[in-house]
C-alpha cells in the first residue's frame, strides 16, 4: 500500500480520510496491578525503557504516576497539557498563548520563555516551538517526581514527564478507527493501524486531523499528525524500532481576557482581543527516533538510540499592552493599548545515548546496575519583533495605541503596524553525559540505591541584534541515593536524596549568560499494593532547593531575569486502580507551598520579589478524584464515569498580589458497544459550566478555561 500526503491537503483537513483508512486497532485496556509489575512494569510489548532498569515500582525510591492510554480514552483526553491534570503534581503555566505545553511538576516549572521540556520513550523532545502535543499515539504518561535528574539529567528537580509512545507489536494485524464531533463544530478523525508485514517486520500507523473552533470568539484551529512506528525483529535477542513523528498545528495566538481591578467578570470569557486579521500562529514538527534493544544473555541487556526533533513556529499576535504607563485601560476603563508582535522560533534537537543494565552477585549481595551516557545537542533560533505604542497622554489617540475598546471590539479598525527588531538570537547548547546507578538488596526486605551523574555542557549564545557572542562552560557531578523498605507484602517504604543540574539556555537583555541551575531534592513516603495488585498507591512528602532560578522579565519580552532562589515543599497522594464491582478509582491530591526564597529588588524591572512570595500558578491545594464502573448491558459492555478536579487559589502575576480564583470543574463520561466492534462514546466536560482561568501571566493576560463542553463519537475496530 502507498500512501500519499499532501501538506496542504492534511492542513484543509484533508487528514480525515488518511486517518479513517489507517485506522485500525484495538483500543487497549490497561491494568496498572502488581502482577503486571512482577512481569516488567517498564516495557512495552518487550521494549525496556531507558534509565529504569528492571525494577517493580515499589522498588524504585520515588514516587511515580501513570496515566494510560485507557484512562485517556474514557475521558476524551486529546492534549498533553489535559491529560496532567489527572495528576495533582502538575500545575498549568503560561502557554505562550495556547501555543506550547508549559507546566510545572511539585511548584518548579522551569524557564518561562522556553515550553517546558519532557521525554518522548527517554529522549529529551518537548523544548522546540511544535505546539502543544497531542495524546494521539501515546500508550502512557508516566509522571516522574522528585529527585531523579542524577541520572536522567537535565530535568526539573520536581520531575520529568515521559511519554510512552505506541509501539509497532511485531507478527499482528489489529487496528481502530474512530470519528467524533464536540461543541464548537470540532470534528476530528483519528486512527491506529498494527499491519504484520512479515514475522519479524511490522509497521503501526497512527493518525489524526482535527478541525473546528473554539469557545473563543474567531478562533478557529486546524491540526494534523502521523506518527508511524516500524518495528524490526533481528533474531530472538535483537529488536530495531523507528519512530517518526509528522505534526502541524494552526490555530490564531491568543493571549485571553484583560481582569482589571480585581474583576474577572469585565468582559465574557468568550472575547478575543487580538486581531483575526493577524491570521494563525503556525507550529510544525519533524522528528524521527530510532532505538535498539539487544539481550546480551544472562540478564544483561544493551540499549542504543538516537533521534532528531526539528520544529518551527512562525506567526504574529496582538497582545495586550503590559507596561502601565503605555495602557489606556487604566485611564478609562474600557480602552485596550495594544502591542502587535511578529515570531520565528526554530530549534533543532539531536541525541545520542547508550545503556547497559543487569545484575550480579557479591556474596550474599544482589546488584542491579544501571550503566550509560548521553550526547545531547539543543539550538533555539529566535527572531522576535514589537510595536509598541507611546506612553499615554491626553494626547494619544487611539490609533497610536492599536488600541481596541473591550466592550464593544470593532476588528481591523487599525491598519496592522510595523514592529522592530527586539529579539535577534541563536542559542546553542552541548550536553556530555555519563551516569551510573546500582540498587544492592542487602536483605530480602531492603535494598539501597546509590548512583550520579557526570555533566559536561557548553552554553553558547550569538545575540546578532546586540552583535556580541558568548560562552560558557561548566561541568558537575550530580549524586544520588536511596532505601527502599518492603515493611510487608503490601506496603514499602522510601527515602531518597538527589542533585541536578542544568544549563539555563539563553541571556538576559544585557547579553550576560545566565549560571546554571542547581538543585537539592529529598523526599520519603510509602507504597501500598492491595486487592491482589489491583490497588496502588504512593503517599509522599519531599522538599526542592533550587538556585539560579529564571523568571520572564516582564520589559523585555523574550528575555529571562534571574531571580536567585526557590523552595518547593509538599506532600502528595496517589491512588489508582479497580476495587471489587469492576469500578475505578483514580484519586490524586497535592500540597504544593513553592515560594521564593531570594530578594530582587531592581529598579530596571517592573517587579519586586521578596522571600515567601509564591511562585506563579502554583496553587497550594490541587486535587483530581474519578470513579467509572463497568457494566454489561444484556450481552453489550458499557462503562459510566465521572470525575472532579479542584485547583486552589495561584499567584497570577510574579511579585504582586494579583491571584487567580479557585475553582472546581465536574466531566462525566460513558461508552457502550454498539455491535461487537463498535464502540459509541461520549463525555461532557466543565459539566455545570463554571468559570475558571487556566494559568495567567499578569492581569492583562488570563487565559480562561473553557466553558461546558460535549462530545459524541464512535470508535470500529478489528
Amino acid at each position: 500500500m502507498i500512501v500519499q500526503i499532501s501538506t496542504r491537503g492534511a492542513a484543509l483537513f484533508g487528514g480525515l480520510p488518511l486517518a479513517l483508512a489507517m485506522s485500525i486497532a484495538p483500543a487497549p485496556a490497561f491494568a496498572e496491578d502488581e502482577a503486571a509489575e512482577q512481569h516488567d512494569e517498564v516495557t512495552v510489548e518487550g521494549v525496556r525503557q531507558p534509565y529504569r532498569g528492571n525494577f517493580t515500582m515499589r522498588e524504585i525510591p520515588q514516587a511515580i504516576a501513570t496515566i494510560d492510554a485507557g484512562t485517556l480514552q474514557e475521558n476524551n483526553i486529546l492534549r498533553l497539557t489535559d491529560a496532567l491534570d489527572l495528576n495533582a503534581s502538575v500545575a498549568r503555566q503560561n502557554t505562550l498563548g495556547g501555543l506550547w505545553d508549559s507546566f510545572a511538576v511539585r511548584g518548579f516549572a522551569g524557564d518561562e520563555n522556553l515550553p517546558s521540556g519532557y521525554l518522548v520513550n527517554g529522549f529529551n523532545a518537548g523544548r522546540g516551538f511544535s505546539g502543544q502535543r497531542d495524546v494521539a499515539g501515546i500508550e502512557r504518561i508516566e509522571v516522574l517526581k522528585g529527585p531523579a535528574a542524577a541520572v536522567l539529567g537535565r530535568g526539573e528537580p520536581g520531575g520529568t514527564i515521559n511519554l510512552v509512545t505506541k509501539q509497532a507489536e511485531l507478527g499482528r494485524t489489529f487496528g481502530t478507527a474512530g470519528l467524533q464531533y464536540r461543541s464548537f463544530d470540532t470534528l476530528r478523525a483519528e486512527g491506529d493501524a498494527n499491519v504484520a508485514l512479515t514475522g519479524h517486520l511490522t509497521a503501526r500507523l497512527i493518525g489524526y486531523a482535527e478541525k473546528g473552533d473554539s469557545f473563543r470568539d474567531t478562533i478557529h484551529q486546524r491540526r494534523w499528525g502521523f506518527l508511524p512506528s516500524i518495528a524490526l525483529g533481528i533474531g530472538d535477542r535483537t529488536r530495531l524500532i523507528y519512530d517518526l513523528e509528522w505534526t502541524r498545528v494552526a490555530v490564531p495566538f491568543d493571549r485571553g481576557i484583560v481582569v482589571l481591578n480585581d474583576n474577572f467578570r469585565i468582559v465574557p470569557r468568550s472575547r478575543f482581543l487580538g486581531e483575526p486579521g493577524d491570521g494563525d500562529t503556525v507550529a510544525r514538527a519533524l522528528g524521527h527516533q530510532l532505538r535498539l534493544q539487544h539481550d546480551l544473555g544472562n540478564g544483561w541487556t544493551l540499549l542504543l538510540g538516537a533521534s532528531r526533533r526539528d520544529t518551527r513556529l512562525t506567526g504574529a499576535s496582538s497582545d495586550a499592552e503590559t507596561a502601565r504607563t503605555r495602557q489606556k485601560l487604566y485611564v478609562d476603563g474600557r480602552t485596550l493599548s495594544r502591542q502587535r508582535r511578529t515570531r520565528r522560533y526554530e530549534s533543532g534537537h539531536s541525541v545520542l545515548r547508550a545503556e547497559v543494565s543487569g545484575e550480579f552477585a557479591t556474596g550474599a549481595l544482589r546488584h542491579r546496575v544501571l550503566l550509560g551516557g548521553d550526547i545531547d545537542y539543543f539550538d533555539s533560533d529566535q527572531y522576535f519583533t514589537r510595536f509598541r505604542g507611546p506612553v499615554v497622554s491626553a494626547t494619544t489617540t487611539d490609533r497610536q495605541s492599536y488600541a481596541i475598546d473591550i466592550l464593544n471590539p470593532v476588528y481591523g479598525r487599525w491598519p496592522q503596524p510595523n514592529g522592530v527588531v527586539t529579539f535577534d538570537r541563536l542559542d546553542v547548547q552541548r550536553t556530555m553525559g555519563a551516569y551510573v546507578q546500582d540498587q544492592i538488596s542487602l536483605t530480602d526486605r531492603l535494598q539501597v540505591r546509590v548512583g550520579g551523574r557526570f555533566d559536561d555542557f557548553l552554553l553558547r549564545v550569538d545575540d546578532r541584534l546586540l552583535k556580541t557572542l558568548g560562552r560558557r562552560k561548566r561541568a558537575r557531578f550530580s549524586p544520588q541515593a536511596g532505601v527502599v523498605y518492603e515493611l510487608s507484602a503490601p506496603l514499602s517504604l522510601y527515602a531518597a536524596y538527589g542533585e541536578g543540574y542544568r544549563a539555563n539556555v539563553g541571556a538576559d537583555a544585557k547579553g550576560a549568560i545566565f549560571d546554571p541551575e542547581t538543585t537539592r531534592s529529598i523526599e520519603a513516603g510509602v507504597k501500598l499494593t492491595a486487592l491482589n495488585g489491583r490497588l496502588s498507591g504512593t503517599l509522599a512528602v519531599y522538599q526542592l532547593d533550587k538556585s539560579n532560578v529564571l523568571a520572564t522579565d516582564t520589559l523585555n519580552p523574550g528575555f529571562s531575569v534571574a531571580i536567585g532562589k526557590a523552595r518547593s515543599r509538599g506532600v502528595e497522594l496517589d491512588v489508582s486502580g479497580q476495587l471489587p464491582g469492576r469500578v475505578d478509582v483514580l484519586l490524586s491530591y497535592a500540597y504544593t507551598h513553592a515560594v521564593a526564597r531570594t530578594k530582587v529588588l531592581d529598579p530596571a524591572f517592573s517587579f519586586q520579589i521578596l522571600p515567601g512570595d509564591p511562585l506563579i500558578n502554583i496553587p497550594d491545594h490541587n486535587l483530581n478524584v474519578q470513579v467509572a464502573k463497568h457494566m454489561t448491558l444484556g450481552t453489550r459492555e458499557a462503562l459510566l464515569g465521572a470525575g472532579a478536579h479542584y485547583v486552589g487559589e495561584r499567584s497570577g502575576q510574579t511579585g504582586t498580589t494579583f491571584t487567580l480564583p479557585s475553582y472546581t470543574v465536574a466531566r462525566v463520561f460513558g461508552e457502550v458497544d454498539v455491535t461487537g466492534d463498535v464502540t459509541l462514546f461520549g463525555s461532557v466536560s466543565n459539566l455545570f459550566d463554571r468559570q475558571w482561568y487556566a494559568n495567567s501571566y499578569m492581569p492583562l493576560w488570563v487565559q480562561p478555561g473553557a466553558p461546558r463542553t460535549a462530545t459524541i463519537g464512535l470508535r470500529a475496530r478489528f
